[in-house]
């Protein structure tokens, strides 16, 4: 499920931030591209425009929660928590958090993985943003939104710097509104 609701990034501003994506052929894996976000994390201010351009999108919801994913995924919720003026929640691999957790498994490629999150993380009603840096598949996604969900979360969307198009992660995370700065 697309959302508009602000209007998509523009045409120029999506080909600006592709700039500084690093096409990596064969990684992991044979026949893969990997998207490489290292060169837009380290030009301050295209960073700074990605997080700002998303809290944008974002800054009528009154956001009291961003739940992230370990690990690229708390370098981008964690800035935009701080510019959205919320709170910031990591959603990690099992067994790294040391406090009571609920779980989710989910489905890789490779086998299955299973995220957690710590029962108290997320407070009933409270209006929450998932972000990552990439929305794939949609497995570790989705995991995420069903245990925002299992906490009665109002999960009010998900952000992505990149959505790879041709995996059709997004129609994983029905009910969720799903916002990327950059396609491929």
């Amino acid at each position: 499920m697309s959302d508009n609701r602000n209007g998509p990034v523009s045409n120029e501003s999506e080909d600006e931030f592709k700039t500084c994506i690093r096409d990596i052929p064969d990684f992991p894996q044979e026949g893969i591209i990997f998207r490489d976000i290292t060169n837009l994390l380290k030009n301050g201010h295209m960073f700074q425009k990605a997080v700002n351009t998303i809290a944008a999108r974002f800054s009528q919801d009154k956001i009291e929660v961003v739940c992230s994913v370990e690990a690229r995924g708390f370098i981008i919720g964690a800035a935009l928590a701080h510019a959205l003026g919320s709170g910031f929640v990591p959603m990690r691999k099992k067994g790294k958090l040391p406090w009571d957790t609920h779980q989710q498994t989910y489905e890789l490629e490779y086998g299955q993985d299973e995220l957690e999150i710590h029962t108290d993380a997320v407070s009933a009603g409270s209006h929450v943003l998932f972000v990552d840096d990439v929305l794939a598949t949609g497995g570790t996604a989705k995991a995420g939104l069903d245990l925002i969900k299992k906490m009665n979360g109002k999960l009010i969307g998900a952000a992505f710097l990149i959505e790879l198009k041709g995996l059709e992660g997004s129609k994983k995370l029905e009910g969720a509104p799903v916002y990327s700065l950059m396609h491929y």
